[in-house]
């Protein structure tokens, strides 16, 4: 642990640099007192549903861009056309972003389509994004000096992008989605365990402590949540590999590349009873949906280029649809070219499917 969890009071404005993004509602500043949790990290960063009661997410993963390789060039027209085709509230990038040098020219030159059409976005790094000639925290710096970029930084804990993201109401300012944002770490640190690494016990406390405050705020009652991170979960294989159980929709190309030891995340997840669905990458040939305990875990869509293996094709991004008073959402993965599949709600689909409960 590199020292005392950071346990600060939240402060006002939040917006990076002052930056003031379009859907934050000047009525923001008057309901945090009232409806922001005491214990919840100063970091968070808040979002509010649309005058049309929609909140849409893309999630981009894996574009492993490499500036100046024409073998990338996909992978950024890609990006630029599910930007335009989809027009998301909120960009979520769940890592492995650059495969190459010069890792800030790379990173600048993918993230820039989001950031030139105003779009806030964040970022979970990938086990790739420190291997070039930045350490994983001056990846963070350059990601958070882009205009746009949401990330914040977490003092005292493992990983570099740990965050929170609140969406609530535009009327009342009450708070009906957390999404939680994990550093997944790159590899195993630990003797005599190889392969990738896990989210550590203390990210795990500081996720505790933040759905311990919003279940406070919100009379007791836990407060529907994602995650969001790059590297799946030892449940996630675990669940896949479950024909009993577990319940899939969406295409299984490969084994799922987890960590070869179980970090307890999942099982805290399941206590705390907030979080119903985990969004991944990391795997190239992976973008469906699974249903196993009661939670659903979820890959992205590929959408990167021929720098990497990549067997699905062509690569796309997951969409992510929340609609106001409602728990269930919608998700679908769009393709290029636009086609759109997948096109699901959550739990219902699956029930209707699969008659679980």
């Amino acid at each position: 642990m590199k020292g005392k969890m950071n346990r600060r009071n939240f402060i006002k404005g939040s917006a990076i640099g002052g930056l003031i993004f379009t859907n934050v509602v000047a009525s923001a500043a008057s309901q945090e007192k009232k409806s922001f949790p005491k214990g919840a990290d100063n970091a968070v960063q808040r979002f509010f549903f649309n005058k049309d009661g929609k909140f849409k997410i893309l999630q981009l993963t894996d574009t492993h861009y490499v500036a100046g390789d024409p073998k990338s060039v996909r992978a950024l027209d890609n990006v630029n056309q599910m930007l335009d085709l989809e027009k998301p509230d909120l960009v979520i990038h769940t890592g492995d972003v650059v495969y190459g040098k010069p890792a800030e020219r790379s990173i600048r030159e993918i993230l820039e389509p989001i950031s030139a059409r105003k779009i806030p976005f964040a970022v979970t790094f990938g086990n790739h994004d420190e291997e070039f000639d930045r350490t994983r925290a001056q990846m963070l710096d350059i990601v958070r000096s882009i205009p746009y970029n949401i990330n914040t930084k977490i003092e005292g804990i493992h990983g570099e992008t740990n965050a929170v993201i609140t969406l609530a109401s535009s009327d009342t300012g009450k708070i009906s989605r957390v999404f939680y944002l994990f550093d997944s770490n790159a590899y195993s640190k630990i003797e005599g365990i190889k392969g990738y690494d896990h989210i550590r016990f203390d990210q795990i406390a500081w996720y505790r402590q933040q759905s311990e405050a919003f279940t406070r705020m919100n009379g007791g009652e836990p407060i529907p949540s994602f995650a969001f991170f790059h590297i799946p979960l030892l449940e996630h294989k675990r669940a896949m590999q479950d024909d009993v159980y577990s319940e899939t929709w969406g295409i299984k190309g490969e084994l799922v590349a987890s960590a070869n030891v179980s970090s307890g995340l999942f099982v805290s997840m399941k206590e705390m009873k907030d979080i119903d669905a985990i969004f991944v990458g990391h795997d190239h040939d992976n973008d469906c949906a699974t249903l196993w305990n009661r939670m659903f875990f979820i890959f992205g869509r590929f959408s990167g280029c021929d720098t990497v293996y990549n067997d699905l094709k062509p690569n796309g991004a997951r969409v992510i649809e929340l609609t106001e008073g409602m728990k269930s959402f919608r998700s679908w993965v769009r393709v290029y070219g636009g086609e759109v599949v997948q096109n699901l709600r959550y739990p219902e689909d699956f029930m209707n499917r699969f008659g679980k409960k």
